[in-house]
């Protein structure tokens, strides 16, 4: 595999394979459970790669459905990738792996943000502070871990086969001193700086524009370099989130970015207004009174 050996990307891919032999062998999913001796379920599940299957348990299934020789050989061989531990695994406790697996293995990300910068933008500072405010009986152990890992997840816009972030942030994310004055004015900096980069664009969805077609709610929409392997909506909530990967409802998501692309400041716009921000933010400029932060 030519992009960045996700585990969970293999397991997807694996899982799609051993879908479509078995279909293609007329094979249904009760009978090769019956055949493996185990449940229907966890054949659902590794055929959706939301469970890693041993390279023993690969090579039966093919066995069921009639496929040997290098076909076989290959995808017995992904079986064992997959069940590699990504570098995110010692902190799975504390994250959604399978996002994050997915995200280390995307060449490009398409995002809408309601409310805070993503993760792969964010500073170290407002990391912490974002957390904090959003889980108030955490541990500072726990904090720092999952900013470790944030910030491990900003590798991929600095290595040599650059992921592509494509971010629309609602005027809410620009307009809250996360962490105060100090740390929120050094993330627009970081914002202001990323608006330059090749690999990244950035557009700001002003409150003037009224009701917009993203008011449901955040999303990303992650695409990968290889055909087999289908895009992906991950729509997060406070419990973890939701992947999307049903057509009809990956067409919905494309046409509301296409939407929210639309309705916001171009890119350019957006980087001049997001430099000015950085030296005189919104906060600044209303009432003090009115401050609710």
């Amino acid at each position: 595999m030519t992009e960045r050996r996700s585990p969970t990307i293999r397991r997807r891919r694996l899982g799609a394979e051993l879908r479509r032999h078995r279909e293609a062998a007329g094979v249904t999913i009760d009978v090769a459970a019956f055949r493996l001796e185990c449940s229907a379920s966890k054949i659902s599940r590794i055929e959706t790669g939301h469970n890693s299957v041993t390279p023993r348990d690969v090579a039966s299934l093919l066995a069921i459905y009639g496929i040997n020789g290098v076909v076989a050989d290959e995808l017995v061989e992904i079986a064992r990738q997959a069940r590699q531990k990504g570098w995110w695994h010692p902190y799975s406790a504390i994250l959604t792996g399978a996002y994050v697996g997915l995200e280390a293995a995307a060449s490009s990300i398409r995002a809408y943000e309601q409310q805070v910068v993503p993760g792969l933008l964010q500073t170290d500072d407002y990391a912490r502070a974002m957390i904090r405010a959003a889980r108030p009986n955490i541990t500072v152990d726990e904090v720092e871990a999952r900013v470790r890992v944030r910030l491990g997840r900003q590798s991929l816009l600095r290595q040599d086969d650059l992921l592509n972030l494509w971010v629309v942030l609602d005027e809410a994310v620009v307009s809250r001193p996360v962490g105060g004055d100090a740390v929120m004015r050094s993330q627009l900096q970081r914002l202001s700086q990323a608006a330059e980069r090749p690999n990244i664009t950035l557009q700001l969805l002003p409150f003037s524009v009224g009701g917009h077609a993203g008011m449901d709610g955040s999303f990303a929409i992650l695409r990968f370099p290889e055909p087999g392997d289908p895009d992906v909506v991950y729509a997060e909530n406070a419990t973890g989130g939701l992947f999307i990967e049903k057509s009809d409802e990956m067409d919905k998501y494309q046409d509301i970015f296409r939407h929210i692309r639309a309705a916001a400041l171009s890119p350019d716009e957006s980087a001049a207004q997001l430099a000015e921000l950085a030296k005189e933010p919104l906060w600044n400029l209303r009432p003090k009174d009115s401050a609710s932060t």
